[in-house]
């Protein structure tokens, strides 16, 4: 094994002042895991990480990126969970093992990869045992690595916290990795799916992925086409990935005592929705902060139980994270991949 390897690090804010630096390959401690990186997953607020669009509780110098799939190299004392040749996947929330997650009432911390912690953009990475999952034996590297946040967040949305039932209906907005993974779990446990995207071609994509309806929001009001789609009953379970000023559709189409899954913060501006509406319908709301280890857990095995592929628009190498991150902004129709070989 090479001594030394390359990591992206960023010293200060701004796409510009990323730099893929050689630094030595480190070593791991008691209860650790050092893990050849094999494939990176990107998500949206990467992106919103190195601009410095969510606040400034990160660690500097940082190494960006949460999403990581890889080989366990070498293991340090006492480590009992991983052994070496193991394939792994890393844990969004670090210390989140399983039940409610304790944070503070006044300034919630967010301690997770690529933020709060050192994250997963290098060759090499050593991590606590603890924040490592087994990655599920069908799918490649890649697609493990996609499972981590945009999977973990749409498994916890419907079936973690939502409790989703064959015969439901569930809205997925847009044609993101969390919208595509929602789009097949749903469609996997018997939902009726519908979809908003923002071209015909998208559209039909998702219909050829299992979606029930596809509405291309650039033709047709959306809102008025879930009410007439459904015979003015609402959606069940709404996955609310763009929230802002967006929020207050999401509360016109829920259904009666439905269920509004709080996700993305694409819309800067502060969240509010009829209050009026909020009252007669009595909908759940429920903001999904990705979720723990133990459904990470359930969902690798779901995975490998219904056969799930995660949909990948495209993959880049790591020296080429700029061109990735630029075409994460163009929207991909799922999941954009760092491949390490």
């Amino acid at each position: 094994m090479n001594r030394t390897m390359k990591r992206w690090t960023l010293n200060q804010i701004g796409r510009s002042a990323l730099t893929l630096i050689d630094t030595d390959i480190p070593q791991p401690g008691p209860h650790e895991v050092l893990v050849r990186v094999k494939a990176v997953a990107l998500n949206y607020r990467d992106n919103a990480i190195i601009e410095g669009g969510m606040g400034q509780g990160m660690v500097m110098p940082l190494t960006p990126g949460s999403d990581m799939a890889g080989v366990v190299e070498a293991v340090g004392p006492d480590t009992t969970r991983f052994r070496t040749g193991d394939r792994v996947i890393s844990s969004f929330n670090a210390d989140w093992i399983d039940g409610r997650l304790q944070n503070n009432a006044r300034e919630p911390h967010y301690n997770t990869l690529g933020y709060g912690i050192q994250g997963v953009l290098a060759e090499y990475v050593v991590l606590h045992e603890n924040w490592l999952v087994s990655a599920p034996v069908t799918l490649t590297d890649a697609g493990a690595s996609t499972l981590v946040c945009a999977g973990l967040t749409a498994w916890f949305a419907l079936v973690e916290r939502g409790g989703l039932r064959p015969g439901e209906t569930v809205l997925v907005q847009g044609t993101g990795g969390v919208s595509l993974f929602a789009l097949q779990i749903a469609k996997s446990l018997g939902a009726k799916v519908f979809v908003t995207s923002s071209s015909d071609e998208k559209g039909a994509a998702a219909l050829a992925l299992g979606a029930d309806h596809a509405i291309n929001r650039h033709k047709e009001e959306w809102v008025a086409a879930i009410h007439r789609l459904t015979d003015d009953r609402g959606i069940d379970h709404v996955v609310e990935t763009v929230g802002g000023r967006n929020f207050a559709n999401a509360v016109r189409v829920v259904a009666s005592q439905g269920r509004i899954s709080l996700i993305g913060m694409m819309d800067a501006h502060d969240t509010a929705a009829p209050g009026g509406l909020l009252l007669l319908k009595s909908p759940t709301v429920q903001g999904i902060g990705v979720g723990h280890r133990r459904a990470l857990e359930d969902l690798t095995r779901a995975v490998d139980q219904i056969g799930l592929k995660p949909v990948i628009d495209s993959t880049f190498p790591l020296e080429a994270l700029p061109d990735a991150l630029a075409a994460l902004e163009r929207g991909p129709f799922g999941k954009i991949v760092i491949e390490l070989g």
